[in-house]
């Protein structure tokens, strides 16, 4: 049987009408204690049609680990009624919707962090100041921060929890050779840079139980010859693999440098790899923008979900278009 987008398709036990949703990308319109608000709410339900499912943007799990001064956040309960919004929206329009969260380590925003933390003292570039090298304590109060965080989302309503280890953030940051240069048991070996996220799924496992829907979003290469590879970051999923029931595959961020090029479907290839190595339904993102393009990938069995992004903030009907609706 060939998949095509309009193919229903399952992550974990939720059943998804299609296999077109729509990938997280930032607003920057919270306010400054990080609530969501009526432009939430209006933007996300414009955008809920055609697709099966959303992925917000990415969400702070730590007043400390906001992306930007303008980040929406689920670090306190006071949040959770802003988001429970947002979800009513979406779901009137017969669509699911995930939370992405997130913590920005040594990428948080100077404006609003009071201390800058990441695995090794090693600044991203020079508009970031040098982190803290963080403490056991440092560990286990970010474990906290996402376990709070698990049980917000639930609160909340969301369908789906997306955990973002992507784009040089604080988990990518435990993952990369380049940001990570420990030498205690976070450190080092494959199994003790992916420590800090098997414990984070872990703790959220223990909020939202087995049947509940958790992602991660990685990226798959880092664009440098000592940063990960595809395969690399297929290796360090398999240890957390148990606890997980897709893969979203973006790429970059660990570096401030970009890749040589950006053409249609540029980052397939990575997604392709990935899933030579895991059992589980493999997103795929990057200039995915045709139809044709789309369901090539799927037939080609290179991905089995496809998400598109910035179209969607020009056209919130892009969705519909495409699937030919």
């Amino acid at each position: 049987m060939i998949n095509t987008i309009t193919s229903p398709v399952k992550i974990g036990n939720l059943q998804l009408k299609n296999r077109l949703i729509m990938a997280p990308m930032q607003t920057n319109k919270g306010t400054i204690e990080s609530f969501a608000n009526d432009f939430h709410v209006k933007h996300y339900a414009d955008r809920a049609e055609g697709v099966s499912m959303m992925i917000i943007e990415s969400t702070a799990v730590s007043s400390n680990g906001r992306l930007f001064a303008d980040d929406i956040g689920i670090f306190s309960d006071a949040h959770i009624e802003p988001l429970k919004q947002i979800v009513n929206a979406v779901h009137e329009k017969e669509t699911k919707i995930f939370i992405q969260l997130s913590h920005g380590g040594r990428k948080s925003s100077p404006k609003v962090t009071n201390r800058l933390i990441g695995p090794s003292p090693i600044a991203y570039d020079d508009q970031y100041s040098e982190p803290n090298e963080m403490t056991e304590e440092d560990i286990a109060q970010v474990i906290e921060d996402y376990r709070l965080a698990a049980r917000r989302s639930l609160q909340a309503g969301f369908d789906g929890i997306e955990l973002h280890a992507a784009h040089g953030f604080l988990l990518q940051e435990f993952l990369s050779p380049l940001s990570n240069l420990r030498t205690d048991r976070y450190g080092g070996s494959v199994e003790n840079r992916v420590r800090l996220l098997r414990e984070v799924l872990e703790a959220i496992r223990l909020e939202v139980g087995c049947d509940y829907p958790v992602i991660i979003r990685v990226s798959a290469s880092e664009f440098s010859p000592e940063g990960l590879t595809p395969v690399d970051v297929a290796n360090a999923l398999t240890y957390v693999e148990c606890y997980l029931d897709a893969v979203h595959v973006s790429a970059g961020g660990i570096l401030p440098n970009q890749p040589l090029t950006t053409h249609e479907g540029y980052q397939v290839p990575y997604a392709a790899v990935i899933k030579q190595y895991v059992k589980l339904p493999i997103i795929a993102v990057g200039r995915i923008y045709t139809p044709n393009l789309a369901n090539a990938i799927l037939a080609d069995r290179l991905a089995d979900i496809i998400a598109i992004g910035r179209p969607l903030l020009d056209d919130p009907l892009y969705a519909k278009k495409m699937l030919g609706q």
